[in-house]
């Protein structure tokens, strides 16, 4: 758990550290696997210590819609939520990378708010951070065109990933944005010829 150790909200408390080191069970996952799945039961708190996650919501006919990136250091604000209530997950997490992850059992995470100021300003934090990125969310779906949408998703994905080519297909992008993926192909072509981006086999490239 040495990742654990770096993380910043707790290098200041490394009795906090210690807790969750002894709590947690840790477990790694590789690109593409469900950490979580929607209507599955919470039974304990994920942390990230390497890699990173993108939280999906799924609606009636299938489609998916990207809410929000987990990286390293982070968690779930929804997971914390569920578990503390004893409901199902409203969301699916998916491994966006090869991720480490350290599952806090939910009756350990009760006892760490209980104890530790510095817990809940991290939870507090995490629930500040996912309420304005959901807000954007809405925002975007409400009042952006769909070009808007898909090119701010690629930028979010180029500074998620620290590079300005992006490994992913058209099919993969359509799911984040909740669309279909003809409707993709046809305004990632338009932004070829204006030259914004340049397309590859399963690639995006950001000029």
């Amino acid at each position: 758990m040495d990742r654990l150790l770096n993380i910043a909200e707790f290098k200041s408390s490394p009795e906090i550290r210690e807790k969750l080191s002894g709590f947690g069970i840790a477990k790694k996952f590789h690109e593409g696997d469900i950490i979580l799945n929607e209507e599955g039961y919470i039974n304990s708190i994920p942390i990230v210590t390497q890699g990173s996650m993108r939280v999906m919501r799924t609606d009636d006919d299938g489609r998916e819609i990207l809410l929000y990136y987990i990286n390293a250091g982070e968690s779930c604000i929804m997971s914390f939520l569920g578990g503390m209530h004893q409901e199902t997950s409203k969301v699916k997490a998916v491994a966006e990378e090869d991720t480490e992850i350290l599952f806090i059992p939910i009756d350990k995470v009760s006892l760490l708010i209980k104890e530790y100021p510095q817990w809940l300003d991290y939870i507090f934090r995490l629930y500040h951070k996912r309420f304005e990125e959901l807000l954007e969310v809405i925002n975007a779906v409400a009042f952006k065109k769909a070009d808007e949408r898909l090119l701010n998703l690629i930028k979010l994905k180029v500074e998620h990933t620290k590079s300005n080519t992006l490994n992913v297909t058209h099919e993969q992008i359509a799911n984040e944005l909740g669309t279909v993926r003809v409707v993709v192909s046809r305004l990632l072509k338009q932004m070829e010829e204006e030259g914004i981006v340049k397309l590859g086999r399963n690639k995006i490239v950001l000029n």
